[in-house]
């Protein structure tokens, strides 16, 4: 079992050459490489040990194929592209608060009241994009991604807390954001924000998992 495995890793560390997440992909593989050992108590010889983790992991070669092809999705350009996503997402929401105020267009203010009335799954779907967030950043730098989706996370939330910020010390009219700005609604807010990190963490793991 043991001559397997190290078969199997040294493989894919050939296939990896110098790639700088190297040392963090080889632990997490080895990682399930033994989850599948412990389940191989069936299996006789190391033909079929050798079998059953390609058909569980995929070829090394491969693998190590798809995570050269990932290098090219670097950091800077994931933690960028969230931070313009959840930028857009806010400018997006800020317009349509500003100009319904402003205007009062009867197309508008139709479509202002349907979602004001639906405030409970906007905060579900926004955090979904919260939980793909880490998702994609799991699936696209595995074990070493903690740290980006981090800092991704801290700096996406800027938007969010100058909002609120401006609607606790009134500098945005409260009655910008009838019928939505209750205390209710206010606590729900606070309570959603607190709950996205770990939103985000386990979208990571999720990805991180997806990525083996």
């Amino acid at each position: 079992m043991e001559q397997q495995k190290n078969r199997f890793l040294n493989e894919l560390a050939a296939g990896l050459g110098k790639h700088p997440d190297k040392e963090n992909i080889l632990r997490e593989y080895e990682t399930h490489i033994e989850e599948i050992l412990l389940e191989s108590f069936e299996c006789t010889s190391d033909e079929d040990i050798w079998n059953l983790m390609i058909s569980r992991l995929g070829n090394p070669s491969e693998i190590a194929g798809l995570w050269r092809e990932e290098l090219s999705v670097t950091p800077s350009n994931m933690k960028w592209l969230f931070i313009l996503l959840n930028l857009v997402l806010f400018l997006g929401g800020g317009s349509l608060t500003l100009v319904h105020n402003l205007y009062h267009w009867n197309w508008l203010t139709v479509l202002w009241s349907r979602l004001t009335a639906i405030p409970t799954l906007i905060a579900f779907v926004y955090m979904f994009f919260w939980a793909l967030l880490g998702y994609e950043i799991g699936k696209g730098f595995g074990h070493g991604g903690r740290k980006l989706l981090r800092k991704t996370f801290l700096l996406s939330l800027v938007p969010n807390l100058i909002l609120m910020i401006l609607t606790v010390f009134q500098m945005i009219p409260h009655s910008w954001f009838e019928p939505l700005l209750t205390k209710e609604f206010i606590i729900a807010c606070i309570i959603f924000t607190m709950f996205l990190y770990p939103i985000s963490l386990l979208g990571y793991r999720w990805g991180r998992k997806a990525s083996i």
